[in-house]
């Protein structure tokens, strides 16, 4: 081990039930709750410092595995797993850089695990790499809190070659590996990134939102928070809106766009994309839909910014050539983007920009930033409706990688009681103002979470623990 390097002492991992107070869809499916998975990782350095660090993310089933399989089945698989994961982060003697260990654990047992877990299946109940990824994230993601912490510096100043023992080309290997010579990972991050303070917030309108209050006439959410689209805009002063589509009823989606930007319009909202939720085998079902809103509502395509992801997760598996979708819009690979293998696929087929999530882990998502800006290849994070010590990486990654505009943001809109002991120390990030996030009140080391703090703003409150240990 060099002075710099961790391994890991122990591992801890917790499940929290969250009920949607709105319903959210995913493609076919609709999901009304979800299992938020935390974990604390306690690391070790060469000359016996300690530290502990802390992931989290939603397990959310509907993204990760598509499936017709009952979501209670899927739910439990991906615990399952979660638990496997624990203890094998737990007996892990690997060291080094937390990149580094992340990504040999990727490499190695978490394909290891995935694989043993599915060669016990039957065909249609093997659990989609996503899945997997989704699972470790929240392990990788303590990782590098915990390198930040036992270090006492903020994690994104470490993925320089004063801590880490490898550069980029390293990680990309012989055949992509010669740009990346010398490189590491901090060379790719935005220019002021470590003096940024807010983001431009990027709001979710799911395919069952209300948008307005005129002309419907059913039941209306009544507990604080804002129910339609335009009080959403108005209150949280909303610039950038995210339209979910259904991606296989061509009439409902093209309609769904121009009520949305006619909404846009009339409130003084300036951006638009479009989420097609891999549904989409098709290109000319997303290229009719494009050249009859610019023929017929030239004011709205001048919104959209750009397009998300409108074919199926597995692009091995469906390597459709998108040039003509990307012809007329920016084309942002999410789902089919797993790593950065993926992305050198998709750029062949035409991709044009890369949505990073944190919740395919950090460490491959750096790896994709790195190959992507390297490739000219433009950038988005995207949410998994982030609530809880989930968000902040999630904001903080926007903020380095430098997107095309802001990040989406969407677990104030679903869930946000889940955050109210997070927002009392970070007010900022949890609700949404002049159309921004504010994420000034991070700390200075690992994450920032200032997780103590939370924790003695819940007891204060006399709120209780929801987590239960796994």
């Amino acid at each position: 081990m060099s002075n710099l390097d961790i391994r890991i002492d122990d591992c801890e991992l917790y499940f929290c039930p969250i009920e949607t107070r709105v319903p959210l869809k995913f493609g076919p499916e609709t999901t009304t709750h979800v299992i938020e998975a935390r974990t604390a990782i306690r690391v070790r350095s060469k000359d016996g410092a300690e530290a502990v660090g802390r992931g989290e993310t939603p397990l959310s089933v509907a993204w990760v595995w598509p499936s017709s399989l009952a979501y209670s089945y899927r739910q439990n698989r991906l615990q399952d797993f979660c638990r496997i994961l624990c203890e094998l982060w737990r007996t892990n003697t690997d060291s080094g850089h937390a990149m580094e260990i992340g990504h040999r654990f990727i490499e190695g047992s978490l394909k290891d695990a995935w694989n043993k877990e599915n060669a016990r299946c039957n065909e249609d109940e093997k659990m989609p790499w996503l899945a997997a990824l989704v699972c470790n994230s929240l392990f990788d993601l303590a990782l590098h809190d915990a390198y930040g912490n036992i270090h006492k510096v903020n994690t994104w100043k470490t993925f320089t070659k004063e801590y880490m023992n490898h550069d980029l080309s390293w990680y990309f290997g012989e055949e992509h590996g010669k740009p990346f010579v010398g490189k590491y990972p901090a060379d790719f991050f935005a220019e002021g990134a470590d003096a940024a303070t807010s983001l431009v917030a990027w709001h979710l309108v799911g395919a069952k939102d209300i948008l307005e209050p005129e002309g419907y006439d059913g039941p209306v959410v009544e507990d604080g928070y804002p129910f339609f689209l335009t009080d959403w805009i108005a209150r949280d002063g909303l610039t950038c809106l995210k339209v979910k589509l259904t991606g296989n009823d061509r009439d409902w989606d093209y309609t769904r766009l121009i009520n949305v930007g006619r909404i846009a319009n009339e409130s003084g909202v300036l951006w638009l994309t479009a989420d097609f939720n891999c549904t989409v085998e098709d290109p000319t079902y997303v290229c009719d839909i494009l050249d009859q809103l610019l023929l017929e509502q030239p004011e709205i395509y001048a919104k959209l910014l750009y397009v998300e992801q409108p074919f199926p997760y597995d692009i091995i598996a469906h390597p459709i050539d998108v040039r003509a979708v990307s012809a007329r819009k920016p084309l942002f690979m999410d789902e089919s983007a797993h790593d950065w293998h993926h992305v050198v696929l998709g750029r062949e087929l035409g991709w044009s920009g890369v949505a990073l999530k944190t919740c395919k882990t950090l460490s491959g998502a750096l790896l994709s930033l790195c190959w992507a800006k390297v490739h000219g290849m433009t950038l988005m994070v995207q949410d998994l409706t982030n609530p809880m010590l989930a968000m902040i990486p999630h904001v903080s990654l926007a903020a380095y990688a430098g997107t095309i505009m802001g990040v989406e943001t969407n677990a104030m809109q679903f869930y946000p009681m889940a955050s109210i002991h997070e927002e009392r120390i970070h007010p900022g990030l949890y609700v949404r103002r002049e159309g921004k996030v504010d994420f000034s009140t991070l700390g200075r080391h690992g994450f920032g979470y200032r997780y103590d703090e939370i924790e003695d703003a819940r007891i204060r409150a006399k709120g209780e623990d929801p987590w239960v240990k796994a």
